[in-house]
């Protein structure tokens, strides 16, 4: 009971850190003429919906390829169809073929927002649950840590919920640079004290084969800790 009470928190944990990276903005946002990788997401399913099968990934008058053009495998186009259906449904302009170009609203945001949420729900969630409790011979705390590590695995969230937003990257390199920054600020005091660690974390001197060995024990130590 326990468990599912914890993995269920872990669960709301992630999708509350998905959608609040959703309510930002996305690069391209109002700048034409090609309005970023939030607009090749809308242009393949105005794509997919208007062309026949045949034409998805074809270069013609219809279907500029040097304009979004649809360069994933038909997996991707599939779902891109599915939600142009739902998008129909909901609002026709939103997929209309031609003058439905760098089309932005709040309604449409949303609607982009809550097709990648509702796959991760349907799709992506359950199966890292179903991971995780799976695991054998490992504490029920670590398979709760698994799937939070997974969950919150900030690429994906920043891919898929704030489409390559600059603002969130520039905050999380600046974020990775000051954790870098402190972890090495008292080595850096001294020239020899930098030089010496370097020289434990590159042991060029003990040989590459002993340098090899001990990274890949180092790695081994770090994933049996993940699980």
């Amino acid at each position: 009971m326990e468990k599912w009470y914890l993995m269920t928190a872990a669960v709301l944990l992630g999708l509350t850190v998905r959608w609040t990276v959703s309510l930002n903005s996305y690069s391209g946002a109002g700048k034409p003429p090609m309005f970023g990788d939030y607009e090749a997401q809308r242009h393949w399913q105005e794509i997919t919906f208007n062309l026949p099968i045949k034409q998805w990934y074809f270069n013609s008058s219809d279907n500029n390829l040097q304009y979004w053009g649809l360069d994933y495998p038909p997996l991707t186009a599939y779902h891109s169809l599915l939600c142009a259906y739902v998008a129909k449904f909901i609002n026709p302009d939103w997929i209309a073929l031609h003058t439905s170009r760098g089309y932005e609203s709040r309604a449409h945001k949303l609607f982009m927002r809550a097709t990648v949420l509702i796959a991760d729900l349907l799709i992506y969630i359950p199966a890292v649950v179903l991971y995780c409790c799976c695991l054998k011979e490992i504490s029920t705390k670590k398979k709760i840590a698994s799937a939070l590590c997974i969950l919150l695995y900030p690429g994906l969230i920043l891919i898929d919920y704030g489409h390559f937003q600059l603002v969130l990257l520039i905050k999380l390199t600046c974020t990775v640079v000051a954790s870098f920054v402190l972890c090495w600020l008292p080595f850096f005091t001294e020239r020899e004290q930098t030089l010496q660690v370097l020289r434990r974390l590159f042991p060029v001197d003990r040989g590459l084969f002993e340098a090899c060995l001990k990274t890949f024990l180092s790695l081994l130590s770090v994933t049996g800790l993940s699980l």
